[in-house]
């Protein structure tokens, strides 16, 4: 049932001004949050007023900013009618959504389809980039998922991965990642091979643990259904039927890269994910990454997204880390010309 007693009236949303009547008062608390705090964050975010009357709420502000509001209010409200949980996290989420339905009408980014389901939760899309991810990847079988950290790429195919194998169509999930030093030396680390593998294996890992349950992942793995391995193991194999992942992509080289690419089997899907502003490789070395971007652009089948600052779903913090270092960049281009 909709939040809404009656849609936004033209002239009203003119004025930058709009009500809504909610029919069922015991989501209030859920939905304003603890001292109101979800009602505080929209109205910093958006510039927009708002203040509650029993079970209705009143908007005013610049028209767009009033027009995100109640979307923002009325999708959180039917996201609590639907039983799911509504934190600052999914407060925040539905302003990025908002606002990005409402600069382009042609967008639909609150569809059942732009979300993933796993044993433990539904993962749905936080940003306009992540929700064009998650399309890129239901309707093609590679896709490479650019953008700096924060921004749900790795996270979103682990989801998709699980989803497909949940629901039979794939048989199997196969994971991989360089073993490429960020500055340490892989050799000095403690340990045998695994013991020195698995710190960067660990991001995939923590990713499934948030998937599926403990006992049921460890079958899995047991079983081979879920693979988590390094890039090195993958030289040789044809993995057919499998949703495969290879995470932390630009510090590949070339071959490498060419060799990963071209184990893609019958009836399996790929995702390629990487930052390429973080390529831990040796000077000089050329990142496959990069390589496989320009080699494969326009190749049908294959769909690059590329995620930004906009897209960071992380502490808010994390967003003005990831501005700051760009700005820095692009001054220091500046300067070498």
């Amino acid at each position: 049932m909709s939040a809404l007693s009656s849609e936004i009236a033209p002239s009203e949303l003119a004025e930058g001004r709009c009500q809504l009547e909610f029919d069922d008062n015991l989501l209030l608390p859920l939905l304003y949050g603890e001292r109101d705090q979800h009602l505080d964050r929209i109205e910093r975010q958006l510039g927009v007023s708002v203040i509650t009357r029993g079970n209705r709420i009143a908007i005013s502000g610049p028209a767009s900013a009033t027009e995100a509001a109640h979307l923002v209010l009325a999708r959180l409200y039917d996201r609590l009618k639907r039983g799911q949980e509504v934190d600052l996290p999914a407060v925040e989420a539905a302003i990025r959504l908002a606002e990005a339905e409402i600069g382009d009408k042609s967008l639909s980014l609150w569809r059942e389809d732009a979300a993933f389901r796993t044993r433990k939760r539904r993962i749905t899309a936080r940003s306009a980039g992540q929700a064009a991810y998650i399309n890129a990847i239901r309707e093609n079988d590679l896709v490479f998922g650019l953008g700096p950290a924060g921004t749900g790429k790795t996270y979103l195919a682990v989801a998709a991965a699980v989803d497909l194998l949940m629901t039979g169509r794939v048989e199997r999930i196969v994971l991989s990642r360089p073993a490429v030093e960020a500055g340490e030396r892989l050799g000095f680390l403690p340990g045998d091979l695994r013991d020195k593998v698995d710190p960067y294996l660990r991001p995939i890992f923590d990713a499934l643990n948030d998937m599926l349950p403990a006992d049921l992942l460890s079958r899995r793995l047991a079983t081979g259904e879920v693979e988590v391995a390094p890039l090195a193991f993958m030289r040789g194999r044809t993995l057919s039927r499998a949703f495969v992942i290879l995470d932390e992509a630009q510090n590949t080289t070339a071959v490498q890269m060419k060799m990963f690419l071209t184990r893609l089997g019958e009836a399996s899907r790929m995702v390629v994910t990487g930052d390429p502003t973080q390529v831990d490789l040796p000077p000089g070395t050329r990142s496959g990454l990069a390589e496989a971007l320009e080699t494969l652009d326009g190749v049908e089948g294959i769909a690059t997204v590329r995620l930004s600052d906009k897209d960071v779903v992380r502490h808010e913090l994390v967003a003005r880390i990831v501005r700051a270092y760009e700005a820095r960049e692009r001054a220091a281009r500046r300067g070498d010309t």
